[in-house]
């Protein structure tokens, strides 16, 4: 029974121990730096099912996003500045005071562009989300102004890897992105 008493206390010590934290790691890039980002986009709300092509670039103080068909030709193209957001598809040009205001007159449901381009760099817009994190430090899981964004795969095993990718969840809308290219300060 003496013999036993070592080895009971350090399990009892081994249960007090304390869980490491996983680090909080930034991005590769900052989160003001301007991008580009190629990849494709899945779309599911209320049951229907979209997908595209897709090319961003985002700057400072504007965005614009190609959707982009099977053979690389523009479907859709979606801009924003400080003062406005245009959607052209083609045969009709739309124009609203910002992107989630256009997209639920033209297409029914609101995707926040401003949460959108820090989520993509896997960090949350401001102090108000809520994160999981894996032991590596990226984001696994972030819930954010009614959203749940799940971080599903990293460019690489880095701690400060960027998304792959990723799917985005409100309501009944269900937003998957496959990110398969990254610039940075695009012009």
């Amino acid at each position: 029974m003496m013999r036993l008493l070592p080895i009971l206390m350090l399990l009892w010590l081994g249960g007090c121990a304390v869980q490491p934290v996983a680090p909080v790691v930034q991005p590769a890039q900052p989160e003001s730096a301007s991008f580009a980002m190629n990849g494709r986009i899945s779309i599911k709300h209320n049951g229907a099912r979209d997908s595209a092509g897709l090319r961003w670039t985002h700057q400072a103080q504007s965005d614009e996003i190609l959707l982009l068909t099977p053979l690389g030709q523009t479907a859709a193209r979606i801009y924003r500045n400080a003062t406005e957001a245009m959607l052209d598809n083609g045969d009709r040009h739309y124009q609203d005071k910002d992107v989630e205001s256009l997209m639920m007159q033209v297409l029914g449901w609101r995707m926040q562009l401003d949460g959108l381009h820090h989520w993509v760099l896997a960090l949350p817009d401001g102090d108000d989300a809520l994160v999981e994190r894996d032991p590596l430090g990226h984001l696994v899981v972030l819930r954010q102004q009614g959203w749940e964004v799940r971080y599903l795969k990293y460019a690489d095993e880095q701690a400060n890897s960027l998304p792959k990718q990723m799917q985005l969840s409100r309501e009944q809308l269900q937003i998957t992105l496959l990110i398969d290219e990254w610039e940075w300060n695009p012009k």
